[in-house]
């Protein structure tokens, strides 16, 4: 009886360490691996702010509501010369205790276009971007962002962009 629950219990540890190394090779061999960095910086010229009011339900002191859009058509510029643009939208998701939009954008560039998402509320304080994708030259890519608002020191259409791209290659060298 001793050695049948031996036995049984030393088949379930094998068993067990099997599935973790099968996992832990199958997650090596198919993953990405960060073999390149970029960071671009860009100054931006951002639209006029403009809300599309989809929600019907409104509160008169408020000029938001929830469901409401924020859409946007920026201008890229580095060293002074237009490089490139971003298009993008805001869907507001809460008005209290704070605004608070969900956004998603697509920087259009010389060598391809780069998608981010990111959480937003008003004000000046940098947004952290999540970079998801891209076509072109940015194709394998992830990574992260911000965008910084200037707000009236420097005129309220004014901003900054970073991105730091990460381009992925398979084990295998293919990417």
């Amino acid at each position: 009886m001793r050695r049948t629950a031996l036995v049984g219990a030393t088949s379930v540890l094998f068993l067990g360490l099997a599935g973790v190394v099968s996992v832990s090779a199958v997650s090596q061999a198919a993953g990405p691996d960060a073999t390149d960095s970029t960071t671009l910086n860009f100054d931006v010229q951002f639209s006029p702010f403009t809300i599309i009011e989809a929600n019907n339900v409104r509160d008169p002191n408020s000029p938001i509501a929830l469901g409401d859009e924020n859409v946007f058509h920026d201008l890229l510029f580095q060293k002074g010369k237009q490089v490139g643009d971003d298009v993008g939208s805001c869907v507001i998701v809460a008005v209290t205790p704070e605004v608070l939009g969900n956004c998603s954008a697509v920087f259009r560039l010389p060598d391809g276009n780069v998608s981010a998402q990111f959480a937003t509320g008003p004000g000046p304080a940098p947004k952290p971007l999540t970079l998801t994708g891209g076509t072109g030259a940015y194709s394998d890519i992830g990574g992260e962002g911000t965008l910084v608002e200037f707000g009236s020191t420097q005129g309220s259409d004014r901003g900054t962009l970073t991105l730091h791209v990460l381009h992925f290659k398979t084990k295998g060298g293919k990417g």
